[in-house]
């Protein structure tokens, strides 16, 4: 038998003119942006835009975390953005989480409001993109794909512009006394770092000894925790789309599955992975 349960005497319920938590989270806006585009309405395509919605509102977090630890490396204090980059792993974990909901799609059901998508992409994610270009996976080649957007254009060019979490580690170490090869620290930034054995040395010193290299050690198994997260979304990426459409053309015009298999292996910090062949 339930028991009827009683609202506590400290509970606000008059809300008029105070803040409520509709209010301060927006869901009035928020939960009217699922506009189905399918007619007549397929139920599955809620599916479809929440899982990406949800995708972008996380990869908004990264992005504002992945800022903030950039700043902290770049002022040298490395413990703070230790708990920030454990963040970002646990974000990227919900990421990689959601794909289950999706797999439950099926081909049958999928094809029948897929065409409301048009060219529409998750290759088109502007968010996406600036993760990627944060991360060092640098490709001026992806900007004018926004071209229709400036807003897009200006926040993709200043994020190429920058240097990525990886180059910001490197100068790190390089401040702190260690042999960081001067044509690593003045590359050209927009592209993606390539392995260099000077690099690989260092980090060969940094892994051999650890406690005397705590917070350098520290941050490298941050990277390769982020990365290798980075790696089991695209993975997981990828069959979801091999289970949905097979080896159709996506919707934005890629191969599709192959597409989506040739950044599986990508290495955004390739020493922090190379050093463990030769320990």
């Amino acid at each position: 038998m339930s028991c009827p349960r009683n609202i506590e005497d400290s509970v606000h319920t008059d809300l008029k003119d105070k803040m409520t938590y509709s209010q301060f989270l927006r869901l009035d806006k928020l939960l009217d942006c699922q506009e189905i585009h399918s007619d007549p309405a397929h139920h599955d395509e809620m599916l479809f835009i929440i899982q990406h919605q949800t995708s972008e509102l996380w990869l908004k977090l990264v992005i504002h975390e992945m800022t903030e630890a950039l700043e902290y490396i770049k002022s040298d204090r490395l413990a703070p953005a230790f708990k920030i980059l454990s963040r970002v792993k646990h974000i990227q974990a919900q990421l990689l989480h959601q794909w289950d909901v999706l797999a439950t799609l099926t081909p049958s059901e999928y094809t029948q409001f897929r065409y409301a998508l048009g060219t529409g992409s998750g290759f088109q994610s502007i968010q996406y993109r600036v993760v990627e270009f944060l991360m060092g996976n640098k490709d001026a080649k992806m900007i004018p794909v926004h071209k229709h957007d400036q807003q897009a254009v200006d926040l993709l060019t200043k994020t190429l512009n920058m240097p990525s979490i990886y180059d910001e580690y490197l100068r790190l170490l390089a401040r702190k006394g260690m042999d960081i090869p001067t044509e690593v620290l003045e590359r050209d930034i927009t592209t993606p770092h390539e392995s260099n054995p000077g690099v690989l040395q260092v980090f060969k010193e940094i892994y051999t000894h650890p406690k005397e290299y705590w917070e350098a050690y520290e941050m490298a198994e941050k990277l390769v925790d982020i990365e290798e997260q980075f790696s089991h979304w695209r993975f997981r990426h990828m069959k979801v789309v091999e289970r949905v459409i097979g080896y159709k053309l996506g919707t934005g015009g890629s191969s599709g599955v192959p597409f989506l298999r040739k950044m599986i292996d990508h290495r955004f910090f390739p020493e922090l992975w190379e050093v463990r062949t030769h320990l």
